[in-house]
């Protein structure tokens, strides 16, 4: 097996990691209300953010694959992540996809499936909840 990602630590709450294939690299530091100063994402925010970026991808497959004639270009998503105390961990990530343009019933419905089986949203535990919110224009 071939690594996917390298991640070094590189002090005072930092790490790098490294997508090995593409040599894109993504820093980290802890948040501060956990002893970080804030100045990356914190690895909870990635995760967060790994459930938004994976509902847009998988809404952007299903769309080519199912021929909807409007494509998700200029999608975006808003994300908020709640954490809960003790024990420390993820309670809920709240997600807001805005679409630039509008969608018949059927594609809403065909669009929202994927959205609520991206395969990170299936990975995680059923504890954490995924709160997500479809905001189209009027």
């Amino acid at each position: 097996m071939v690594n996917t990602v390298e991640i070094t630590y590189t002090g005072n709450l930092h790490t790098e990691a490294m997508h090995v294939e593409s040599k894109t690299r993504i820093v980290t530091d802890a948040p501060k209300d956990n002893q970080g100063m804030g100045a990356a994402f914190s690895p909870t925010d990635l995760l967060a953010t790994s459930l938004a970026t994976c509902i847009l991808t998988t809404m952007a497959i299903v769309a080519k694959r199912d021929g909807i004639n409007r494509n998700i270009d200029g999608a975006k998503a808003e994300v908020i992540k709640v954490m809960q105390p003790n024990p420390r961990r993820v309670a809920e990530i709240h997600v807001k996809v805005i679409f630039p343009k509008n969608y018949d019933e059927k594609e809403r419905k065909i669009l929202e499936s994927a959205a609520h089986n991206c395969p990170v949203g299936k990975s995680l535990h059923p504890d954490l909840k995924q709160i997500l919110q479809f905001v189209y224009p009027v």
